[in-house]
């Protein structure tokens, strides 16, 4: 069944947050502009704020002026969409309140209903108790959890044991928004559906890997949130390690929810643990004091508003990590992110092998090396560094190294790439869960990162410094060094 055709009633749990209004909004809006959305389906905001339809209506459209271009905004697909949104006021804790959802939820049996909770964790459990107590829940429901499930796999087992009472692991969708992403898709294509890079995919013709996601921002007002989280639970734990599942995973025998991710779980239960002195020679740990960006002197972490001077958190991580399989055994795969970083990026670079014989200049054996670079963000793209002949008469068998680019916003025929939610919406509705995260993954990557945030804790030492706006503590240059290769952009 196509998602066209798909009747659904989507009720979105702190409809007035800024998840639901910058991203949820608009994306469901730019998927009825398609025509992704059957026209007689419903979004249903649910929020705490004692306001009504109208006002919800008036906020909806405020955002989507403000996070949408506009010239993707005409007033037919605007009206059009409108007239899909109701609201509905409830305390999430209250029981008594879910009746006047009951209430407001079409009837007809035809109908998927898809619950998504753009809300802290915590609350996770008691709405999917109290939906249930209510009567708003059939087996054609749906229900949609944002990350962070929990902060530890202690929690996150006991997030993920309360909704389990209410809904079957085929009726949950855990989301990572990266996911989404147009390029992480392409990933998949580019291994598997080219045998030039299918048969290289592995430690006979691939050095190392690197996967650096950066941001320039810094904790934007949330320091009670990330002090509490960390550069490792906010990004290490999900986006990085899926990232890292999606490189180094076989090849699932189809496309299928349940092989890919059974795939993506062999690689985490391969990560080799980091035990002992590993903790020195795979793992740096930094934070941010101040620095410029963009040409504009910006707080270090422990001057922004806020700050517990106690604090041992970080904003930065870097790691080798060793995932001890046939695919990939001797090859280290580097990750990096943090905040206040030089750039802007998220990108995946392989580093292939040299040649075992090189017959050319001795003094360019160290250009002989190709480089596929998966880019993320900031322009969602592919590049492949090749070496060839310097033209010319006088430069006889002199090689030079150039780039092969594949940019998508230049590629496609389309006018715009999807926004990763976008997708992920349009994927919930027609029910497909292979670009959403099983249970047992959530498990794996805790186990894993648990070690090194146990370690962290009882070791109790401040991250290393690094000014804002460099890329990092020089332990991060030093890790990747002492095994002869460097990060990306320092080539």
């Amino acid at each position: 069944m196509s998602s066209h055709n798909t009747l659904s009633d989507i009720v979105i749990f702190g409809a007035m947050g800024d998840l639901a209004q910058r991203k949820l909004i608009p994306a469901l809006y730019q998927l009825a502009r398609e025509d992704l959305i059957n026209k007689s389906s419903r979004i249903l905001g649910v929020a705490r704020q004692d306001i009504d339809k109208e006002t919800f209506i008036s906020d909806c459209t405020k955002s989507l002026h403000r996070f949408i271009k506009k010239d993707e905004l005409d007033k037919e697909s605007l009206a059009a969409f409108m007239s899909m949104l109701d609201y509905c006021k409830i305390n999430f804790t209250e029981a008594e309140n879910y009746k006047n959802l009951q209430s407001t939820l079409t009837t007809q049996d035809d109908r998927t209903r898809i619950f998504y909770y753009a809300t802290p964790a915590s609350m996770f459990g008691p709405i999917s108790q109290n939906l249930s107590e209510a009567g708003c829940l059939n087996e054609q429901c749906r229900m949609v959890m944002e990350k962070p499930i929990g902060h530890d796999l202690i929690s996150a087992n006991a997030i993920n044991d309360q909704v389990s009472e209410f809904f079957s692991e085929s009726q949950i969708y855990r989301i990572d928004h990266y996911l989404g992403k147009e390029t992480v898709q392409n990933l998949m294509a580019l291994r598997f559906a080219n045998p030039l890079f299918g048969t290289q995919w592995n430690q006979n013709h691939i050095s190392h890997v690197e996967i650096t996601v950066a941001e320039q921002v810094g904790i934007e007002g949330r320091w009670g949130y990330f002090d509490q989280a960390g550069q490792m639970r906010d990004m290490v734990q999900n986006h990085l390690l899926q990232l890292l599942c999606l490189t180094a995973m076989n090849p699932p025998d189809d496309l299928s929810a349940d092989l890919i991710r059974n795939e993506k779980v062999k690689v985490l239960k391969a990560m080799r643990p980091i035990t002992g002195d590993m903790h020195n020679t795979h793992v740096v740990r930094g934070r941010y004091t101040k620095g410029m960006i963009d040409n504009t002197q910006v707080p270090g972490y422990m001057e922004e508003e806020g700050a517990n001077p106690k604090s041992n958190t970080e904003t930065f991580v870097a790691l080798k990590v060793e995932i001890d399989n046939w695919r990939w055994a001797g090859v280290p795969f580097y990750l990096r992110t943090g905040k206040r970083l030089a750039g802007k990026l998220s990108q995946i670079t392989i580093h292939f092998k040299q040649q075992p014989h090189f017959i050319f200049n001795e003094s360019q054996r160290n250009l002989a090396q190709n480089k596929l670079t998966i880019r993320l963000q900031p322009e969602e793209g592919i590049s492949l560094q090749v070496l060839n002949k310097d033209q010319g008469l006088s430069n006889g068998m002199r090689l030079r190294s150039e780039s092969l680019n594949l940019s998508f916003s230049q590629s496609t025929t389309q006018d715009r790439i999807p926004d990763a939610y976008e997708r992920l919406l349009l994927e919930l509705i027609k029910g497909n869960q292979n670009l959403f995260v099983r249970r047992d993954e959530i498990e794996h990557a805790w186990k894993w990162c648990d070690q090194l945030l146990d370690h962290w804790k009882m070791e109790n030492k401040a991250p290393q410094p690094y000014a804002a706006g460099s890329w990092g503590p020089k332990a991060a240059d030093l890790l990747i060094m002492k095994d002869g290769n460097c990060w990306h952009e320092d080539q």
